[in-house]
């Protein structure tokens, strides 16, 4: 006799991490944050001027990459010097490969009637 099959209704909850990522991930300065990084490390001065904006605000949203570990910082003298943090990237990089096999699986719904 087989077994039944037990499924279970419980939602995994993803890593802080991830969440913390794709939160930092979701706005439009720290995106343009991410892209001036990518060609090279940036001092909050260097960040402000490109972008723009006045450093409390810019600090605010480092605040945030930060704690999502997207970037790195380290001081030099009196300037603080910003970096990417290519292993928190890789991290989400991996969480979305889990979702690439989704299109092959077929999608059924039964009426919410």
């Amino acid at each position: 006799m087989a077994k039944p099959l037990i499924v279970s209704t419980e939602v995994p909850t993803p890593n802080p991490l991830i969440i913390g990522g794709f939160h930092a991930l979701s706005d439009s300065l720290r995106l343009k944050v991410i892209e001036l990084l990518r060609e090279q490390e940036l001092c909050v001065c260097e960040l402000c001027e490109q972008l723009n904006v006045p450093q409390s605000k810019l600090s605010f949203h480092l605040k945030i990459l930060k704690e999502a570990r997207l970037v790195r910082s380290r001081q030099e003298g009196r300037w603080i010097y910003y970096s990417l943090n290519c292993s928190q990237f890789a991290v989400l990089e991996e969480y979305l490969v889990q979702y690439q096999h989704l299109s092959s699986i077929i999608t059924s719904h039964k009426s919410c009637d």
